[in-house]
């Protein structure tokens, strides 16, 4: 009898190995790659077991959540899928972008996101909140999704989720997106050590149970389910902030921009090399060791090219140290992400499914990587150049996968 069941699982695998497969992307905002053991998620941990796990993903710079949410699901740096920061100044353009605002004006956005290159394909793709997912880029959006709205209660994502999922076949997506906002939060108002992001923790892994053990007993597909995370998260310290009302700059010459962990400043049209290269001097003589002046030689290795959208200067800072324009008496310790990679910064990768090895522990990689990694589980073909690499993460798929097209 042993035999049998074990003879049945195996083809009942091998026939799910070789269906086609449905992708579920879930993102915890700002959930740090050590967050499991160090708050206790046991659940996120037993997914772990059952698939793949990373010794981190490496953020794409800056590191901050609109910009890498991108490039997870474009596989392509920043400067390429248009997003360069949750906020930004476009010296072409003379507007601002703050965080969203792709809803309202697509053009911003330069890109195919995963969810397109779905839908293009015959592919029906279902998005409960993605930053920018509501928005119409190439002329078509997610076959379902919703318009971003925080207080929507994150009991009703898992179910939506696992809704889709049950939906006949004509009918069903194959794509679905989640996101969870409530551990960035807390880490941002609390610390990454705190209480407060604990409770946080495990309030976000006691869903994500739920969630993969309603796949195993409610759905009928084949789902392979990989959790992520934009970035981690770092301590600072109000008594670390520098005062950006400090800087010399002419408002008549310079646009700025304070992203918190780092500074940029702009140039308008009517000025001149040597005026930027005055201010960059004068900002590098009054820096004595709080920030520093980013390079272009930085810039270029952390995949940021010249552009509209490329500050003339950049300023940044290490934690506990961050930018600011509140008065002293307004700033308070926190948490915060957008340095440069480190393993602070380091977000979470899991994949877990009928289409992933069991393979424990992989190195840390970029996050530009997992774009190719799940048009591949999906059997989509790629239509514009990306920045990621399909061979990072190839290893990861079972041998007994095969595409039904």
């Amino acid at each position: 009898m042993m035999r049998f069941l074990a003879v049945t699982t195996f083809f009942l695998l091998s026939f799910q190995a070789q269906a086609e497969q449905t992708v579920v992307l879930i993102s915890i905002d700002g959930f740090r790659h050590d967050y499991i053991e160090l708050h206790g998620a046991p659940n996120i941990e037993r997914i772990a077991s059952q698939g793949v796990r990373s010794e981190g993903l490496i953020p794409v710079y800056p590191s901050k959540t609109f910009p890498n949410h991108l490039s997870i699901v474009t596989g392509q740096y920043p400067v390429n899928h248009g997003i360069v920061d949750n906020n930004f100044y476009d010296t072409e353009r003379k507007q601002r972008y703050k965080m969203g605002d792709g809803v309202k004006d697509s053009t911003w956005l330069t890109t195919l996101p995963i969810w397109n290159l779905a839908e293009f394909q015959g592919v029906k793709a279902a998005t409960f909140f993605w930053p920018e997912s509501e928005a119409r880029i190439n002329g078509r959006t997610p076959s379902y999704y919703f318009n971003y709205s925080t207080p929507a209660p994150n009991q009703q994502r898992i179910d939506q989720m696992v809704q889709w999922l049950k939906l006949p076949e004509p009918v069903r997506p194959r794509l679905v997106t989640g996101y969870f906002s409530i551990v960035d939060t807390m880490g941002h108002r609390f610390g990454p050590d705190s209480h407060q992001v604990e409770k946080a923790v495990k309030h976000v892994d006691k869903l994500i149970g739920e969630f993969w053990q309603r796949i195993q007993n409610e759905v009928d597909v084949p789902v392979n389910l990989i959790l992520v995370s934009d970035h981690g998260m770092v301590d600072i310290k109000a008594d670390a902030m520098i005062d950006v009302s400090t800087f010399p700059i002419d408002e008549s010459l310079f646009e700025t921009v304070n992203a918190q962990t780092r500074f940029m400043i702009y140039a308008n049209e009517e000025t001149t090399q040597q005026q930027i290269d005055d201010l960059r001097s004068q900002l590098g003589a009054m820096a004595d060791g709080r920030y520093f002046i980013e390079t272009e030689t930085s810039l270029t290795q952390l995949g940021v090219t010249d552009g509209p959208r490329t500050a003339a200067i950049i300023l940044g800072t290490q934690a506990p140290a961050s930018f600011t324009s509140r008065a002293v008496e307004q700033r308070r310790d926190g948490g915060a992400h957008g340095f440069h990679s480190s393993r602070d910064m380091d977000g979470l990768f899991i994949a877990a499914g009928p289409a992933i090895k069991h393979q424990a522990n992989i190195s840390r990689f970029s996050n530009i990587h997992i774009y190719p990694f799940m048009a591949e589980l999906l059997g989509l073909k790629l239509m514009t150049p990306i920045d990621g690499d399909g061979e990072v993460l190839a290893p990861l798929i079972s041998s007994q996968f095969t595409h039904k097209n």
